[in-house]
């Protein structure tokens, strides 16, 4: 199995997914890549003041560069439509700083709070990859549990797609359970998967309500990738040190509820052989709904089951 590096240069980045971009590295399964990844605006220096926005990579097209900084993609030796591929998550280091605005745009959010417009905040973060401490400028400090907001593949549909929503095949999912030591499963939609990473965020609430989290870059995010030819997800799923994870998106929350449970009472059935009535009588006692995210236009919901939640009769 190798291991391979890739760092943030211009060739190595994009702001949009495609099912047309060339890879930027293939990869056998079992491989792990080891990446440097920028903030989600493409700065490559820390901001020092709330005023002065910092330098970003460049040059960059609008057309296609638009979105998060991402850095992929990349192929995988045998990944074809209807397998899944595994994402092992072995490693997350924070850079140094990061950012986190709230208010002053026009979103939902802000809206419904009467904070479209002449109302912002500005939050500037020094974080410390070793205590996963966070400190801003006003001194009020957080405790840092990192994660990539984007890691996923293009659906197979034509054109240029925006990295802004969520999709079956991963994106935007802004999960904050995705960290060091956990697994995410992406349904595969074209011939080599054309995996990317980006949007680094050193702590996030469910529902990232501001629409930011401490953004920042990634100093080190190890993954290491598999095939599942025989496993047909039709949507993310997750596997953490002691829980199972479905997850749903939509534009209607409601719906994304339904499909995220939906995934785990077929997921119930895989592990315990439970009829859909039966796993939804237990998924009643022993299933928690998160709201992911209500950040990004197509909402994000995630159901938990834990390992040890039920027992099985013996036979």
């Amino acid at each position: 199995m190798a291991t391979w590096h890739l760092e943030p240069t211009r060739q190595n980045v994009h702001g949009h997914f495609s099912r047309d971009l060339p890879p930027i590295l293939t990869i056998d399964p079992g491989d792990t890549v080891h990446y440097r990844t920028l903030d989600a605006r493409w700065g490559i220096e820390k901001q020092t003041s709330v005023d002065v926005p910092p330098a970003k990579l460049s040059p960059r097209d609008p057309a296609v560069d638009s979105g998060h900084c991402l850095v992929g993609p990349i192929a995988i030796t045998g990944a074809e439509p209807g397998m899944t591929l595994e994402i092992q998550i072995d490693d997350i280091r924070v850079g140094s700083w990061g950012w986190t605005v709230a208010g002053g745009w026009k979103h939902p959010v802000n809206n419904w709070l009467n904070l479209n417009e002449g109302q912002t905040t500005f939050h500037l973060w020094a974080n410390d990859a070793d205590k996963l401490e966070a400190t801003n400028q006003f001194g009020h400090q957080v405790r840092l549990r990192p994660f990539m907001g984007v890691m996923g593949m293009p659906p197979d549909e034509p054109g240029i797609l925006s990295t802004a929503p969520p999709r079956a095949t991963g994106g935007n999912l802004d999960c904050k359970e995705l960290i060091a030591g956990t697994s995410l499963f992406l349904p595969i939609a074209v011939a080599g998967g054309l995996f990317s990473v980006g949007d680094g965020h050193a702590v996030q609430g469910d529902g990232e309500v501001s629409v930011t989290a401490i953004e920042c870059p990634m100093e080190l995010v190890s993954l290491t990738f598999r095939l599942h030819k025989d496993l047909n997800l039709r949507l993310p799923r997750a596997k953490t040190k002691d829980a199972w994870l479905t997850l749903g998106v939509d534009e209607n929350l409601q719906t994304a509820t339904l499909l995220a449970l939906e995934e785990m009472l077929t997921l119930m059935n895989e592990l315990y052989g439970l009829d859909r009535l039966n796993a939804l009588a237990f998924a009643s006692l022993l299933v928690d709904m998160r709201i992911t995210q209500i950040a990004n236009g197509v909402q994000g919901v995630h159901a938990v089951l834990p390992f040890d939640a039920l027992k099985m009769p013996s036979l």
